[in-house]
């Protein structure tokens, strides 16, 4: 057996507090992974393995290693996070130029399926939703984040309503409490990507508490949720996996809104699939009813018109409102051009929040930021 290094060291006890990731190690310019880990990744990125053993006689004895550059690295986690895996990104916390020796180092973040900031990973005109999911006494409580946009919904009601709410809003992780593994595959199948969390997390007083910290209110009463006893369980749930995962930046969630189960039509998940609304059953790509009749310029406009065909609304004067609309663009070409002109300058501006309330924001989004609201201006003037 190859002995260990104070760097190989560092790394299983890291990787030990992180069992269930892949661990993106930082050495120098690269994120290197080891064992298993370098194995998963070379097999699932086509990489090749190479060690550092060389000087180890038995092939056997070699610890198998792999890497990607630092400055690449998004594009590998994200091929990582849609096939369902953790990425624990482990990065140096001192400047090696300054340090004698070892270099400290720790996870600054977890990229879950559920929880992604990076641009280069989320798909433009997609939301990329967690849900939380509380099974209470009497009713079940279920709340969407997609941390990218801050939107934060929240509903409560039977296992079956919940379980449309999810065919629907399409999360791409669940979280749930622990022990009631056989219930949550009952009711919503075993298809979908989940983490479990100790039933501790989902207190009721304690995420009123939370939820009211981050909103920065007294109450939850201004928001139409303060009797959504479950619902409050979950979504508090949801705040407490961010920290978890190390996202505590989180200015842009500011607001949370409720699912009210009479004002939209239901549609289950068998009709969803049937009449192809999100996904083509063929072999073509990008065929699907949202796919055909998507002709919005941003990638805001692209999430919304997948809401509003995921959840149908059935007030009639919300309805007609949204005619309303439709009819005065046909009538007034101009305006229509000039709206159109002005729409398409503007970027992914609730992105671009989450990445500047994250610390994340790049040079070229705060440009975009500039003249998303420059074109704002002339679409109020219009």
């Amino acid at each position: 057996m190859a002995e260990l290094t104070p760097m190989k060291r560092q790394y299983y006890e890291i990787k030990q507090r992180n069992p269930d990731c892949l661990l993106f190690f930082r050495l120098g310019d690269f994120y290197e992974m080891f064992d298993d880990d370098a194995r998963l990744a070379a097999r699932e990125l086509d990489l090749t393995l190479t060690t550092r053993d060389r000087n180890v006689e038995d092939p056997a004895e070699r610890t198998p290693m792999c890497g990607v550059p630092y400055h690449s690295a998004e594009a590998y986690i994200g091929r990582l996070i849609a096939k369902g895996y953790k990425v624990a990104i482990c990065e140096q916390l001192e400047d090696p130029k300054l340090v004698k020796g070892l270099v400290k180092r720790g996870v600054i973040e977890l990229v879950t399926p559920g929880i992604v900031l990076g641009d280069n990973i989320l798909a433009n005109k997609e939301n990329n939703f967690i849900a939380s999911v509380y099974f209470g006494r009497q009713t079940t409580g279920v709340a969407f984040l997609d941390i990218s946009t801050g939107e934060f919904y929240v509903a409560e009601g039977a296992d079956s309503y919940v379980d449309k709410l999810i065919s629907n809003l399409q999360p791409k992780e669940v979280v749930y409490q622990r022990g009631y593994e056989d219930r949550f595959s009952g009711s919503f199948g075993s298809k979908l990507y989940t983490y479990r969390l100790d039933e501790w997390v989902f207190s009721e007083d304690v995420n009123r508490e939370k939820l009211c910290k981050q909103f920065g209110t007294k109450s939850l009463k201004g928001f139409g949720v303060d009797h959504f006893t479950s619902g409050i369980s979950a979504a508090g749930a949801i705040l407490y996996y961010l920290e978890f995962t190390e996202h505590r930046e989180t200015g842009h969630i500011a607001s949370i809104a409720r699912i009210d189960q009479d004002d939209y039509v239901w549609v289950d998940k068998f009709t969803i699939r049937n009449l192809e609304l999100f996904s083509s059953n063929g072999a073509r790509e990008k065929c699907s009813f949202a796919d055909v009749i998507d002709r919005t310029l941003t990638p805001m406009g692209g999430r919304l018109l997948k809401r509003w065909i995921a959840m149908p609304i059935k007030d009639p004067a919300k309805i007609n409102e949204r005619l309303d609309v439709v009819e005065r663009l046909i009538k007034d070409a101009d305006l229509a051009d000039v709206i159109r002109e002005q729409v398409s300058l503007v970027g992914d501006l609730e992105r671009i929040a989450g990445r500047i309330a994250a610390q994340r924001v790049t040079p070229r989004e705060l440009v975009q930021l500039k003249n998303s609201l420059g074109a704002i201006e002339t679409l109020k003037a219009a």
